[in-house]
């Protein structure tokens, strides 16, 4: 049995476990399962206490976040965890939080230093399984560029409560609709800020890793009046699980996307050498939104080098020139951030980068 098929099959066993009430004997199969497939550092161990959703075992698609963010996550709270400063973005990076009636999350929110000239771009920003906001704008850099071009950029922090590795809940089915659970949430989320900030409601996008990618996907498949393009990297098609056993299946084994209403502008990033969650999972992502747009594209591919990397870049086109999905192949990249800072987790340095290749795509569709 490989290694990621023996990993998943013992998180679908530690489920069941969790599911008989035997906390124990499935936190202690967690801890094997972690041990085993490296996602556990020496020293560390897995979580002792009971799981904090009933009958739900620990999720885990990333590996362990660095010393750092867990040493300052133990001085803040949940969402306003610090990392070093990055000289290019010196505009203010405020704490925040949203509430409605389907809960309440934390929020750390980029505002550039230069004025702006007319109502700014928002992107959101949702961070993978064991991350946090800080964490996630270290390792994507996406608050230098943003201060290049004049866009906030929201990062909405996961409750340890809602999911005790931080993992967005995109493999439950009550986390997959409109005005339900943590889309509702994130939804309002992005109206608050939009109210508060002035962002233009012409160009609100919002990307993700891994889990973050996989809500997303939701996002832009539940609220299309309201996010103008998505960026999914590493991540799932909406609709691709049910629960956390099916999820897990999903990122080994990708299956049927749910049809979407009506489709956005999309770009997807997936490295083809990644062992977390299959490449197939970035196809049909790409496939989910291509499906749902309503006039016939015209696809162009390209392989090159790009920033040490060899990589396949595709692009849908309208019409009108404009490219309306592009999907980014990345030839023996694993489960990370492309492009990324190593001072935050779950970054690959080599190229293409990630937040500059989606920031491009995102502010191409409003103009």
């Amino acid at each position: 049995m490989k290694p990621i098929d023996r990993f998943i099959s013992q998180m679908v066993e530690s489920a069941r476990l969790a599911q008989t009430q035997d906390a124990s004997a499935a936190t202690a199969l967690i801890q094997k399962a972690l041990a085993e497939s490296g996602l556990l550092p020496h020293g560390v161990q897995a979580p002792q206490a009971p799981f904090a959703n009933p009958g739900q075992a620990p999720f885990v698609d990333l590996n362990p976040a660095p010393r750092w963010s867990a040493r300052m996550g133990r001085r803040h709270a949940p969402g306003a965890r610090q990392a070093k400063a990055d000289p290019r973005a010196p505009g203010r990076f405020i704490d925040g939080s949203f509430s409605c009636g389907a809960g309440t999350r934390h929020y750390k929110l980029y505002i550039p230093a230069q004025p702006a000239k007319q109502p700014r771009a928002l992107v959101v920003m949702l961070h993978g399984c064991t991350q946090n906001p800080d964490d996630f704008a270290t390792g994507t850099a996406m608050n230098a560029l943003a201060e290049e071009h004049g866009c906030l950029v929201l990062y909405p922090a996961q409750d340890k409560g809602a999911n005790h590795n931080g993992c967005w809940n995109w493999f439950e089915t009550a986390h997959q609709a409109r005005e339900q659970g943590e889309p509702a949430i994130l939804a309002g989320m992005t109206r608050q800020v939009m109210a508060e900030h002035e962002a233009d409601p012409a160009r609100v996008f919002v990307a993700g890793l891994s889990a973050g990618g996989a809500m997303a996907a939701i996002l832009g498949a539940e609220y299309p009046d309201l996010y103008a393009a998505v960026g999914v990297h590493s991540g799932l098609p909406a609709g691709s699980a049910r629960d956390m056993m099916s999820g897990l299946k999903a990122m080994r084994e990708p299956g049927k996307a749910k049809r979407l209403r009506k489709g956005v502008a999309a770009i997807v990033i997936h490295g083809d050498a990644d062992h977390l969650v299959n490449a197939g999972n970035g196809e049909a992502v790409l496939g989910q939104f291509l499906k749902a747009q309503a006039a016939p594209l015209h696809k162009h591919s390209e392989a090159h080098d790009h920033a040490g990397r060899r990589c396949t870049r595709s692009t849908w086109r309208d019409e009108g020139g404009r490219t309306v999905l592009e999907h980014w192949q990345l030839h023996g990249a694993g489960h990370a951030w492309s492009g990324g800072n190593p001072a935050g987790s779950h970054t690959d340095a080599s190229g293409p980068s990630a937040s500059a290749e989606m920031l491009r795509f995102f502010l191409a569709q409003g103009a």
